[in-house]
């Protein structure tokens, strides 16, 4: 019988909320964490709106100069990790901490630092640029900084898959749970993109909503209307253990992950395969891999991003998947509410599955105002619902064909 993962503690900060409470507060009551732009002067870019982490002072959590020391995505990973391993009751000593690893997925990493040093060598030379820049911008910094901040020894990746890296990052942690590489890991991602270039960017490849009027309106997963996704900042954790660790110190488990499925559509690099096939794969080997049937999922949190291909692509992969049985799950976009975190978004969609297990409540989509006949499932539009949920499907798509699915179940105190 191979070994059991649950889910023993939750952390996040995010456009919604700076902890989990204040987090699924506002997603169960539709409230959009999304505004304009205050991290630098947008005048000038196309969008001007995001979902920004507001009410953070990294100066006051980490100090002066330690909050200089790092980027914005590892000071979000910090304070993720913190209220995970406090939620978990999780104490770390000699004992243990050689089988206590990090897993922190990020699609982009260190890119504010990148930019800020980047115009400090062009503006004041070679001298002026930081002797930490690099190890400020390293994808891998995240992982290696928690991991250094509370001594924990065991195995350490950052995992970079796009928008699907923190999914990836939950499930590879999970398989080395399984094979017996840990007992315990923090997986999950952090992000912090919202730079002048990188929105340029994405604006400039038509893959960001425009809606300047009305940001709070902007993502309108599955809607007709919808334009684009929008970029938003943010990390979320969990810790993982093996079933045998967390019964032997007597943890609170939240939930179990069943399952875990990854693809690549090998189509296009931004775009998806317009037929969902690998998409379909990715959820299927999920669902093998949980021993489920699509019967016994009462829930999918889609990937969701507002874009016009990736709503009617991932709805299309849901139907090969569950057949009759879509129209009558209900899925819900919490990306509505809280942006895009790109590699950010798969771990904090995961928090929300779990809390959708324990109190029954399934968020809304938001802003689903005119359906889409491409788009015709049940989006449990712009109202929370309360079901009794049992297992719960969770999908991250990214750019690079990446795709990746997590089954979330409740917990069943049985053989472990």
């Amino acid at each position: 019988m191979r070994t059991r993962v649950v889910i023993t503690g939750l952390g996040t900060i995010n456009p919604l909320g700076t902890d989990v409470a204040a987090t699924w507060s506002s997603a169960t009551s539709g409230k959009s964490g999304i505004g304009p732009i205050t991290h630098f002067d947008p005048g000038k870019h196309k969008t001007r709106f995001a979902g920004e982490v507001r009410g953070f002072d990294p100066e006051s959590r980490f100090g002066r100069k330690d909050a200089r020391r790092m980027d914005r995505f590892v000071q979000f990973a910090h304070v993720a990790t913190e209220e995970a391993i406090s939620d978990a009751q999780l104490r770390i000593t000699d004992s243990n901490r050689d089988l206590i690893g990090v897993v922190i997925g990020t699609g982009i990493g260190g890119v504010s630092t990148f930019g800020t040093q980047a115009n400090a060598f062009r503006e004041r030379g070679p001298r002026r640029v930081s002797p930490m820049m690099v190890p400020m911008m390293l994808a891998d910094t995240a992982a290696g900084q928690v991991a250094i901040n509370y001594g924990m020894r065991g195995p350490n990746l950052c995992v970079t898959s796009a928008c699907a890296s923190s999914t990836n990052a939950i499930g590879e942690a999970t398989e080395m749970i399984r094979r017996g590489s840990a007992n315990v890991i923090i997986a999950g991602g952090a992000e912090a993109a919202l730079t002048p270039l990188v929105i340029a960017a994405f604006s400039n490849m038509s893959a960001l909503s425009s809606r300047n009027e009305a940001p709070e309106t902007a993502s309108r997963p599955f809607d007709r209307e919808r334009d684009g996704f929008v970029a938003s900042e943010g990390a979320a954790i969990m810790v993982l253990e093996s079933h045998k660790n967390a019964q032997e110190r007597g943890a609170r488990i939240y939930a179990e992950i069943l399952g875990y499925g990854l693809t690549n559509d090998a189509w296009h690099i931004t775009a998806p395969d317009p037929q969902g096939e690998s998409a379909a794969r990715c959820m299927s080997l999920a669902l093998n891999d949980s021993g489920l049937q699509t019967s016994e999922i009462d829930h999918v949190n889609a990937h969701g991003t507002s874009t016009p291909l990736n709503d009617k692509t991932e709805t299309a992969a849901i139907k090969k998947v569950f057949g009759d049985l879509a129209y009558s799950t209900p899925i819900t976009s919490t990306k509505s509410m809280h942006g895009h975190l790109l590699g950010g978004a798969g771990a904090l969609e995961a928090v929300l599955c779990v809390k959708v297990i324990k109190h029954g409540i399934i968020p809304p989509t938001i802003n689903h105002e005119i359906p889409d006949p491409e788009c015709d499932l049940d989006y449990v539009p712009n109202v929370a619902r309360s079901a009794q949920v049992t297992n719960v499907m969770s999908n991250s798509f990214g750019f690079g064909g990446h795709n990746a699915c997590l089954i979330i179940g409740s917990y069943q105190d049985k053989t472990s």
